[in-house]
């Protein structure tokens, strides 16, 4: 990790990119204190209506997210100023004049910018992301040392997405050096698309391909970013796939709990799910108190409290993949951030996919 600049306390140890949707905002709004200092979610905004509003408003003192709406029109109403809350900007190559003018305007209510390079779509070579880049800091009125780099590496989702991916990412951090960054992180995703043709009812093991890119550039002392537990490409998923699920993070992989079994009623089947991942080597020491995802889970476990829905799958799920990757990359004798190596853990046994 770089170190903290000046006099602030700590810096952020991990950019986690999530969809700005109930579940991601309700794991957010539920980590504590010292968590929030360590964490600057980076939130993709499909679309933007009151409820979100006010979700991204409830969010912990010390969390300031970074906001995504690149997907959206360039309207008075993506303007991130008008927002009322403490942002960050995220602000891509390709924005129009008037969105980096606006968002210049936002980051400099709040001291500082996100630039996102897509390394999957922003292949101008050096010389011409540089221009891109003077462009930005050229309308938005930042200078490099106000604004934090994510070099965004999208899905790796196999052994062949990483080998592909790494040297493409160092010629991007070979490139970032040039400029003096505020810092630099690298993420991606690496939760398949789809999980509807996984076994149900027992838990699969899938690699976390995304982690295991991160650990093959940690010698270029870049921070950690990831997609949470869902793909990084928007739109992907299974729609029509109503089965509780839980994808719950381990050492270097997910283990995914799809629940199909017949008869009962839904509690009586989410319990069931529950009871066999409390019941698992990868459940923690700590159980209940490792996050709220974590008490949460236990409380349906002993059936404490109904099945929830596909958001609240979603929010216990998250809530302990920030917890869980939080524990990993800080170390517990020290408030300061890490020297960004990952901390080896113990491997798992457990069944890989069919």
């Amino acid at each position: 990790m770089v170190p903290a600049h000046g006099s602030r306390a700590a810096e952020p140890v991990y950019r986690p990119i999530l969809a700005c949707r109930r579940g991601e905002l309700d794991a957010l709004s539920h980590l504590d204190p010292t968590a929030a200092a360590l964490v600057a979610p980076i939130l993709e905004v499909g679309a933007i209506d009151r409820s979100t509003m006010d979700s991204v408003r409830r969010l912990p003192p010390g969390l300031v997210p970074a906001v995504d709406v690149s997907a959206l029109p360039d309207t008075p109403a993506t303007e991130l100023g008008r927002w009322d809350v403490p942002l960050v900007p995220v602000i891509g190559l390709a924005e129009s004049d008037h969105r980096l003018v606006v968002h210049g305007a936002a980051a400099r209510a709040h001291g500082r910018a996100l630039v996102r390079l897509r390394a999957g779509q922003d292949r101008a070579g050096p010389d011409g992301s540089t221009t891109a880049v003077e462009r930005v800091w050229r309308h938005t009125a930042l200078a490099p040392e106000e604004c934090d780099l994510l070099v965004d590496a999208g899905d790796v989702c196999c052994p062949a997405d990483v080998r592909s991916a790494e040297p493409r990412v160092r010629r991007l951090l070979d490139w970032a050096r040039r400029h003096a960054w505020r810092s630099v992180t690298v993420a991606a995703g690496g939760m398949p698309p789809t999980l509807s043709r996984l076994p149900t009812d027992e838990p699969i093991r899938l690699d976390r391909w995304d982690w295991q890119l991160w650990q093959r550039l940690a010698d270029a002392g870049v921070g950690y970013g990831d997609y949470g537990v869902h793909p990084a490409v928007p739109g992907t998923g299974d729609p029509g796939d109503r089965l509780p699920t839980v994808r719950y993070t381990d050492d270097g992989s997910w283990w995914v709990y799809r629940w199909a079994r017949r008869g009962g009623r839904s509690e009586e089947r989410f319990a069931d799910l529950c009871r066999t991942l409390v019941s698992a080597p990868h459940w923690p020491s700590a159980g209940a108190a490792f996050s709220w995802g974590d008490h949460e889970l236990l409380r349906r476990a002993r059936r404490g409290a109904g099945a929830g829905s596909a958001a609240n799958w979603a929010a216990w799920s998250t809530s302990h993949h920030l917890a869980y990757v939080l524990a990993t990359l800080v170390r517990p004798d020290d408030d300061t951030p890490p020297s960004w190596r990952p901390r080896p853990g113990p491997s798992q046994r457990g069944r890989a996919p069919r």
